[in-house]
């Protein structure tokens, strides 16, 4: 990505530029495993529970996707280790909050599988 920018005369010394390549990898990524159906909460399901496999999965893929860009942007790439270090860490407190914080009745992980469901059947 680096040359490719390089290249580009007019993209030069551009301060909007900084972190472009992150962004755009960043968003690309999510959007082709929404459409290709890729999920690590399927396989995170067979060792725990839904919401919490469905916890660890979107935050092991946003910092996957977080380490690519990061990865090919010029600008962060010698930070892309401390953005997945800093990605990771938080799941650190995912036991705690499972065990004290209570979840409402109007949480989004409780019924959404019955709102799905109606949605499907009513189509």
């Amino acid at each position: 990505m680096e040359h490719l920018i390089e290249d580009i005369i007019w993209l030069q010394d551009k301060d909007w530029l900084r972190g472009f390549v992150f962004g755009l990898v960043h968003t690309i990524i999510p959007l082709l495993g929404f459409y290709f159906g890729w999920s690590i909460n399927r396989l995170l399901k067979v060792a725990s529970n839904g919401y919490i496999a469905g916890i660890f999965g979107v935050v092991i893929a946003h910092v996957v996707a977080d380490f690519i860009a990061a990865s090919l942007d010029p600008h962060l790439k010698s930070a892309a280790l401390g953005i997945v270090l800093g990605g990771l860490l938080p799941l650190l407190l995912v036991p705690i909050l499972d065990r004290y914080v209570t979840k409402s009745k109007h949480h989004i992980v409780v019924g959404d599988h019955e709102d799905v469901k109606k949605d499907l059947d009513s189509h």
